[in-house]
């Protein structure tokens, strides 16, 4: 079973003249276990597709199934409560709360849910992400490279059938970003998840597994072989 799947989405902002068609009955497939980006010119859709993937937006029509769910016919209480549970979010914006140090960042989406954390699981994502010596501090202690890394551990900490990665280099330099993206790269390949990351960064996408291309918010083609990217880039 594929760990995600939209099928003829659509989704229109606005009405009458004033409306606009951004996503226009767009099937895609995201496999479990695999690094998936989604790219596109700006306006092809990309970020409001993530958004309908991951939940945060409803579609006009159109089927997402996460897993076994299909989110279109949740109410919004049971959509709030398999994104909480189910699904992780890395954002451009770390999206930290300052008052919090590095460990309660990362634990409260457990702490939100009510659920004690799984004391192994919790030191092999810390370990993963190389923050070990880093818990105790805020995110003004930390850099914008180390607050990413928190992010993508509280992206983690619930074990989610998927992570979403909204640009989530946008705010890092480029050894930074490298960093990051090597994290998500091993949660995939170390830790089995499945992630769908938005990006307009070719080297980005060059470490994924996967690349599914928009244009004026149709599904336009997949590229099984990112890496072969950079040699067009150059």
């Amino acid at each position: 079973m594929p760990a995600l799947q939209a099928i003829g989405l659509h989704k229109v902002y606005g009405r009458g003249d004033a409306a606009v068609t951004a996503l226009d009955d767009v099937d895609v497939t995201f496999e479990a276990g695999r690094f998936h980006a989604i790219m596109g010119a700006s306006g092809s859709g990309k970020s409001t597709l993530l958004h309908c993937l991951a939940g945060l937006d409803r579609p006009t029509r159109g089927v997402v199934r996460l897993g076994e769910a299909d989110l279109t016919t949740l109410t919004d209480e049971k959509l709030t409560l398999l994104r909480r549970d189910h699904v992780g979010f890395v954002f451009q914006k770390f999206n930290l709360l300052p008052v919090l140090s590095a460990r309660e960042n990362i634990l409260l989406p457990l702490a939100i849910a009510g659920r004690r954390p799984d004391p192994q699981w919790f030191e092999q994502v810390v370990a993963a992400v190389g923050l070990a010596d880093r818990l105790g501090h805020r995110p003004s202690e930390l850099s914008g490279g180390q607050q990413q890394r928190v992010a993508v551990a509280r992206a983690l900490i619930t074990r989610p059938w998927v992570v979403f990665a909204d640009e989530p280099t946008g705010n890092l330099d480029s050894r930074s970003g490298d960093e990051v993206l090597g994290l998500l790269r091993d949660a995939v390949t170390q830790l089995g998840q499945t992630v769908v990351m938005v990006t307009h960064d070719v080297h980005a996408a060059a470490r994924c597994d996967r690349v599914v291309f928009l244009q004026d918010g149709r599904f336009a083609y997949t590229v099984e072989d990112p890496a072969g990217l950079l040699e067009g880039a150059r």
